[in-house]
């Protein structure tokens, strides 16, 4: 469980907070879209979860973990627990997919048979199996974000943390990323998306924080949220970079609905195969 309460957050010289009174809870296993503007306070609401600042006031406690008063020794140990997926991929350029993905393993000390039967699957996972000896440069954009979730998930983390992951894909990249998300959490991750793309969120019935002037101005499902938000207009206190234009066409996330949801089945039933290894090995190091 991930709870803020009481949470503010105010860089030093500047004249605002990033983050106002913040109080919520995310619960284990589920699945949190966080919507908002430039400036909304999207990044400060990561950076806190994953203890890279600290809150000027309140408390946030992550699996019993308090994050205000962990000791520094301890932050690496911490994000073990988190996958993390951001929107310009970080790849490692002079290391092949492969190595990429391996690289999170490496860092905490995972031995080399681990990590040549963890990797491929992953690799298989996201698509990438032909792709395990290319660089990224040689890649695609949708195929480096998905490099970038594989090294998310290489280490069976608990919480992912996808920073705006559809921000450079074309829409049916976009939708593929999320429903990929989607079966992670349906197989009991964490998932926490940061998105300003509101129309790619209206295509997923779950939770949706709306962040504006670093204040939650609405946290729900669908129906709650279109209630919350139904008084705006481009002319509002919300910027226009949030509004989605009426005439926005995110058809092409629809054409490939079914067609995921046929594969689905087949790659929950690897999940939990994948799952059955880890656990008679005891777990990922």
């Amino acid at each position: 469980m991930i709870e803020f309460k009481n949470v503010s957050k105010k860089y030093d010289g500047a004249p605002v907070h990033a983050l106002k009174d913040i109080n919520l809870t995310i619960d284990k296993g589920e699945f949190v879209f966080v919507v908002g503007s430039s400036g909304a306070g999207k990044s400060t609401f990561l950076k806190l979860m994953m203890r890279e600042e600290v809150p000027s006031t309140g408390s946030i406690v992550v699996d019993d973990i308090d994050l205000t008063k962990i000791k520094k020794r301890d932050i690496p140990k911490f994000r073990r627990r988190l996958g993390i997926v951001f929107q310009d991929f970080r790849l490692i350029p002079n290391m092949t997919v492969f190595d990429n993905v391996a690289f999170a393993m490496r860092v905490i000390g995972t031995k080399e048979k681990k990590i040549r039967r963890r990797v491929p699957y992953v690799l298989s996972l996201m698509g990438l199996n032909e792709k395990a000896r290319n660089y990224p440069k040689e890649l695609s954009g949708g195929e480096q974000q998905r490099v970038a979730l594989a090294r998310a998930l290489a280490n069976n983390a608990e919480i992912i943390i996808a920073d705006e992951p559809t921000g450079n894909v074309d829409p049916q990249m976009s939708y593929e990323i999320v429903d990929l998300l989607m079966r992670l959490n349906e197989a009991g991750t964490t998932v926490i998306m940061v998105t300003h793309e509101h129309s790619l969120v209206r295509c997923f019935d779950k939770r949706v924080i709306i962040l504006d002037k670093g204040s939650v101005v609405s946290d729900g499902g669908a129906l709650i949220r279109e209630a919350a938000t139904s008084h705006i207009n481009p002319a509002s206190e919300i910027s226009n970079e949030y509004i989605v234009p009426p005439e926005e066409d995110y058809s092409a996330y629809a054409e490939y609905e079914q067609e995921l949801q046929q594969e689905a089945e087949t790659v929950e039933v690897a999940v939990n195969v994948e799952d059955d290894i880890i656990m008679s090995e005891g777990g990922v190091n």
